[in-house]
């Protein structure tokens, strides 16, 4: 059998003889140079090596980044209900992806008609089956349509399909999804929501608060009943709130919570960042996207399929003019790996476990999310100049699926 073998960036070599793959660079936590050997999609070792090639100057080899809330990408919607959504639009979706160095992701449904969950939903099933994908899609997220339904808590969640936990609903949804929603993103104070939450973590989904105005109790509940996460904290909120009390002091006095945050510069400050870091550390923190199929599109005035007007700026902000709120990132996960840096000065190390180990651990996906044998070969390789990576090579599970300068494998 003939193996393809990756030597240096911008070559290939092929062996008859060595069955193994294999691939060296920087290791991000330990900063040595390692050689990683691959067989049949999986990583059989990782091995110090004295000295890389010349032709690898500073290119720092990872586990692929997780992005756990994937609304669209590259013009591709998950979201809404008159997208053209189609299986070749996943798969473009899924391979611009590969070349920010993300190898896994959950496409986010927000709130919407229940016709539209299901449709979508339905279609979005049949991508876990796809082999082109290589698993790069695990299951899904839903984002609401269970959160608060006031103007700035709800965010740019349209009012109309705000609605109240139902049990039921959510079942049917899951079962279009091929029981894979992984992650539902929902509003503790809502009437329902904390049998709700129950029921999610008794069937082994991931409960997430966010989009929501609970107070101590009501959160403190939620996550004694099961919830594990903030989505996005720091955004799903109103421009005006009590100093005192809030929906944030809750969230970040709850130890047992973890929080996901975006990093692209526009959804927090740097100091919010660094507070939320500091309290949450790098064990309970998972750097997300929020990213929308606008990311792809150059700045301008776009109208949504809900009628409403959004701003992409020149600078990257996407955001709703009318409300003062943002409509999801128009930035890949990677910028916020760089910028979780730059913001708190943490570690390379710290921030790819932000962006790979703990969401992997977090959903219980145990083949994937680190640099060691055993684990799926989703790996990342990239440089770092102030703060910026630029990603040089991405694999899936073993397979070379993108490599700078050859866009198209």
């Amino acid at each position: 059998m003939i193996t393809c073998i990756a030597i240096l960036p911008g070559m290939i070599h092929f062996s008859a003889a060595n069955a193994q793959q294999t691939i060296e660079g920087i290791h991000y936590a330990t900063g040595k140079p390692v050689r990683v050997a691959i067989e049949n999609g999986i990583i059989v070792s990782v091995k110090p090596v004295k000295k890389l090639a010349e032709a690898y100057g500073k290119t720092y080899i990872a586990p692929g980044f997780f992005d756990n809330q994937v609304n669209g990408f590259a013009g591709v919607s998950f979201a809404f209900g008159e997208s053209d959504l189609t299986s070749e639009g996943i798969a473009k979706a899924t391979r611009e992806l590969w070349k920010c160095g993300v190898t896994t992701y959950l496409p986010t449904l927000t709130t919407n008609s229940r016709e539209v969950l299901l449709r979508n939903f339905r279609l979005l099933a049949g991508a876990l089956k796809d082999e082109k994908l290589l698993g790069a899609i695990p299951g899904f997220h839903l984002e609401g349509p269970f959160i608060n339904p006031e103007d700035g808590f709800r965010g740019a969640h349209p009012k109309q399909f705000v609605r109240l936990p139902d049990w039921n609903e959510f079942q049917e949804l899951n079962r279009a999804a091929g029981g894979k929603i992984l992650q539902v993103t929902l509003a503790p104070e809502m009437q329902g929501a904390q049998e709700f939450i129950k029921k999610c973590t008794e069937s082994g989904v991931v409960v997430a608060v966010g989009h929501h105005n609970a107070n101590k109790g009501q959160l403190d509940l939620a996550v004694t009943n099961g919830a594990k996460i903030s989505t996005h904290l720091g955004n799903g909120c109103a421009n005006m709130i009590s100093r005192h009390y809030n929906p944030f002091w809750p969230q970040l006095a709850n130890d047992q919570l973890w929080i996901s945050i975006i990093c692209d510069g526009f959804h927090l400050l740097p100091e919010e960042v660094l507070v939320f870091y500091k309290i949450k550390g790098a064990g309970k923190t998972i750097i997300t996207s929020d990213v929308t199929s606008y990311a792809a599109l150059p700045p301008g005035t776009y109208t949504t399929q809900t009628g409403e007007t959004i701003e992409l700026t020149p600078e990257g902000k996407l955001h709703l003019p009318a409300q003062q709120v943002l409509y999801g990132s128009a930035s890949p996960v990677t910028k916020g790996v760089g910028n979780i840096m730059k913001f708190t000065g943490c570690s390379l190390s710290d921030a790819i476990q932000m962006v790979s180990a703990n969401p992997a651990r977090l959903y219980h996906l145990d083949d994937r999310g680190t640099l060691e044998p055993g684990k799926r070969a989703d790996l990342v390789m990239f440089t770092i100049d102030d703060y910026k990576l630029k990603i040089v090579r991405t694999f899936v599970k073993g397979d070379l699926v993108y490599e700078m300068g050859n866009n198209e494998k």
